[in-house]
């Protein structure tokens, strides 16, 4: 049963783990598609708010304990997590498998690319903060949305 953000259930460490230790049943190594597997699980279990902090603690303590801090980017992990749940509650299908025949670009590691300049997820202020896409909008964000202009461009 999928439970909603109202749910009184505080999550943490714990939910992570066991979130991962689902994924990693089936799979020999937890790489993108484990990744994604493991956001729609929480999505669906937590609701996306709670699964930001959810999957990004999890992720950074994850990273810590590998002694790669480094490698924990808090502009992607809240961006994938907004992705796979905006795609969730589009078709709310049982199994991770129909989720992601339904949804094969969140497969693509690169989708962010899509939303973002490359630059602008390789800056610190990305890795250590939110910034909002600077490319094109995410589908749910306002329609009249504009991409901002690169500075020096002449404006019209």
């Amino acid at each position: 049963m999928t439970k909603h953000p109202s749910d009184e259930h505080v999550v943490g460490a714990a939910d992570f783990d066991a979130l991962m230790a689902e994924v990693m049943a089936t799979a020999e190594r937890f790489g993108h598609r484990e990744h994604v597997h493991l956001t729609w699980l929480a999505v669906r279990r937590v609701g996306v708010s709670a699964a930001v902090g959810l999957v990004s603690d999890g992720i950074q303590r994850t990273a810590r304990y590998a002694k790669v801090p480094q490698k924990y980017h808090v502009t992607m992990s809240r961006a994938w997590v907004e992705l796979v749940g905006h795609h969730a509650a589009e078709h709310g299908e049982d199994d991770f498998t129909e989720f992601a025949g339904h949804h094969p670009a969140l497969l693509d590691k690169r989708l962010l690319t899509r939303f973002y300049r490359p630059v602008t997820l390789a800056s610190a202020q990305a890795k250590t903060s939110w910034v909002e896409p600077d490319l094109a909008p995410f589908p749910w964000q306002d329609t009249g949305w504009r991409q901002p202009q690169e500075e020096g461009a002449r404006r019209p």
